[in-house]
């Protein structure tokens, strides 16, 4: 069975993934931003979309993207122009080395990389990347075609994210990062942010376990919150990063300016790394339970500052 037969049948068991999939095929692309998120928001939240009176979390993050279109938004998303925005804020140590950057990945020479790198397009979340922790074992047209594949995609198009639209789009690669203390996984550290102000973190972790990815949300005080959002809550003990702190205050130098921004940061080999900003988690379609979180975390939004 080929691989598109088989992504076809595991979405029609899900009604907002069988969306998805027929989104990303361009069956929707005529369709106007707001009838295309009320039609998502109801088969993933299961609720009608509110977007004159929002008060969720989730209500709200569609009513950003069909409302707040600041030029800068597009810079954050970009993940090669956000670098210079990261370096200006918050300094160029935080960022994880680049190794290159081209428009096509024809261009790419891959005898100047190092045994271990990453590849990626700089506009998308995912399609396309290489993770390579052998060259020798490198199939380099599979990875070319791979990312030829990730630049065609028109990531706006998927949760109709406006700051992605404009993104010009590269390839770029950066040093292939390993923690010494967990060497098969990096912990995804993302700080929540509401008016340039930390509330909660959620972690990323198992990844590639059986049973798949974990997310699991902290306080301040690094207790584990009463919910979840979409993914399961890892039982196990994840222990608050060594520099936890000095994470806090990146991320809110990061989001200074921004009525709610997602920053991202990995701890490897005892230092901080960026690791991405996200304007809309989840596009605003992870459900929340129970549902009074959404409409807790939906609460420190403040749109009358727009």
């Amino acid at each position: 069975m080929s691989k598109k037969i088989k992504a076809l049948a595991n979405a029609v068991k899900h009604p907002s993934t069988f969306i998805f999939f027929l989104a990303n095929h361009g069956l929707f692309n005529s369709w106007k931003d707001e009838n295309y998120l009320k039609l998502i928001y109801r088969l993933s939240i299961g609720k009608k979309l509110n977007l004159k009176d929002p008060s969720s979390f989730n209500e709200k993050i569609q009513w950003l993207k069909l409302n707040d279109r600041k030029q800068l938004y597009t810079t954050l998303v970009d993940k090669y122009a956000v670098r210079e925005y990261v370096k200006d804020r918050i300094g160029e140590k935080y960022l994880i080395p680049l190794l290159g950057h081209w428009k096509k990945p024809e261009d790419i020479d891959f005898d100047k990389l190092p045994e271990k790198f990453v590849l990626k397009c700089n506009h998308n979340s995912g399609l396309g990347m290489c993770i390579c922790s052998d060259k020798l074992k490198l199939n380099k047209d599979e990875v070319i075609k791979n990312l030829n594949k990730g630049l065609k995609q028109d990531f706006y198009l998927t949760g109709r994210e406006w700051p992605y639209k404009n993104v010009p789009r590269l390839v770029i690669a950066e040093k292939f990062m390993e923690d010494t203390s967990n060497p098969n996984e990096l912990t995804d550290y993302k700080f929540m942010c509401f008016n340039g102000k930390h509330y909660c973190t959620f972690t990323c972790t198992e990844r590639f376990s059986k049973d798949g990815l974990k997310v699991t949300f902290f306080d301040k005080e690094w207790n584990v919150m009463p919910f979840k959002r979409k993914y399961p809550v890892s039982t196990k003990v994840i222990e608050k990063p060594i520099n936890y702190e000095e994470m806090i205050q990146c991320a809110e130098k990061l989001s200074q300016g921004l009525v709610f921004a997602r920053i991202d940061f990995y701890e490897i080999n005892g230092k901080v790394y960026f690791g991405e900003i996200t304007l809309h988690p989840g596009c605003g379609f992870e459900e929340f339970d129970p549902y009074e979180w959404d409409l807790k975390l939906g609460s420190l939004i403040d749109l009358t500052v727009l």
